[in-house]
């Protein structure tokens, strides 16, 4: 089964909670009450954990946690948990150590990116400054390791391997390609780093953690890393949205603060007088936003950027890698668990948030 592009009116209503959308109809409403409830207890899990004493702490750990999110990695970690004794107190554990890794991680990267709103709020580095961000993030590394630390040695290893990628990550696209690198290519790495290793884990957390065959890990490993990359490519089609309200995002952050895209990586490789007239005016105008100017004046690039073929290509781009995220979970037995997870590759190329 592939993620074939549909038709704009045939795509899964976004009124839908992710949940809902993956697991709907007869066949799987059973699995959409366990993963549910498995999803409330992670939740009840969240505001326990991000509890914090110390009242300036408390408000920053919480402060993204609180402004909502899809809950894409606990999900993944509930479902694959089914392949083995389902839903454990270890499971919920490392459900939500991984979920809190990806908060810290959030404040991390809106601190890197200059990123001025998160999730429709402003980012914790706008309302406490970079620093209280940055700790806040440490803070939920810190604590995401000691409910690791609860499960075993296993869990400690997960933890530390999936951390390491995504600073690795992070340094890559920080520092971006050197001569040498195929741009497309390298910025591909920096998304199995940095998105597609954290979803990675969430697989193989359900599978570790239930007492799964372990001749599970790899395929769900495999798939979280590509649906990881097919996430984040559609990310960057969205970023380039008109709807700031749906996105919660403003237009075009991403490129504005001078990181690169798939849409703009792949504009580059244009050779028409026109896309390299485009690329020319936003690098310009990354450049005069880096010495105080209005981020405004890319708005009509980024217009024009989001209505070119290149766009186009990104989104095809995400359909693909979910295609692939498809295959790699090929041995894994008929049933729900199975159905289920080619119903997420698909709905996360089919979003507009």
């Amino acid at each position: 089964m592939t993620a074939s592009l549909p038709a704009s009116g045939a795509r899964l209503s976004a009124q839908l909670g992710l949940t809902e959308r993956v697991l709907a109809g007869p066949r799987l409403r059973k699995l959409l009450g366990i993963v549910e409830d498995g999803l409330d207890t992670v939740e009840q899990s969240l505001a326990r954990e991000l509890k914090v004493t110390d009242a300036l702490a408390d408000a920053t750990t919480r402060y993204l946690y609180e402004a909502g999110g899809k809950r894409v990695r606990p999900m993944l970690t509930l479902l694959t948990a089914q392949l083995g004794r389902g839903i454990t107190d270890h499971v919920i554990a490392g459900a939500t150590a991984l979920e809190m890794t990806h908060l810290g991680s959030l404040y991390h990267d809106d601190v890197m990116d200059g990123a001025d709103v998160r999730r429709g709020v402003p980012s914790a580095h706008a309302v406490w400054g970079n620093n209280v961000a940055i700790l806040t993030g440490d803070l939920l590394f810190s604590r995401a390791s000691q409910l690791m630390a609860q499960i075993g040695e296993r869990a400690i290893r997960l933890q530390a391997d999936t951390f390491e990628r995504l600073v690795l990550g992070q340094m890559h696209e920080t520092v971006g390609a050197q001569a040498g690198d195929d741009p497309v290519e390298f910025y591909l790495q920096v998304l199995a780093d940095k998105t597609g290793s954290l979803i990675a884990a969430s697989a193989q957390a359900g599978v570790l953690f239930s007492d799964a065959p372990d001749e599970y890990v790899q395929p769900v490993l495999e798939y979280g890393e590509k649906v990881g990359i097919a996430f984040q490519l559609l990310d960057d089609v969205i970023d380039l949205s008109a709807d700031a309200a749906e996105t919660g995002k403003v237009p075009g952050t991403d490129l504005r603060a001078g990181v690169p895209t798939m849409p703009y990586l792949l504009l580059g490789r244009e050779s028409d007088a026109a896309s390299q007239g485009l690329k020319a005016a936003i690098d310009d105008g990354v450049a005069r936003i880096a010495d105080g100017a209005d981020p405004a004046i890319l708005d009509g690039a980024m217009a024009q950027l989001r209505d070119h073929d290149v766009t186009e290509q990104t989104r095809r781009q995400a359909y693909e890698w979910a295609d692939a995220a498809v295959a790699a979970i090929d041995p894994l037995p008929d049933g729900v668990v199975h159905d289920a997870l080619v119903r997420l590759s698909h709905v996360i190329v089919d979003r507009s948030s």
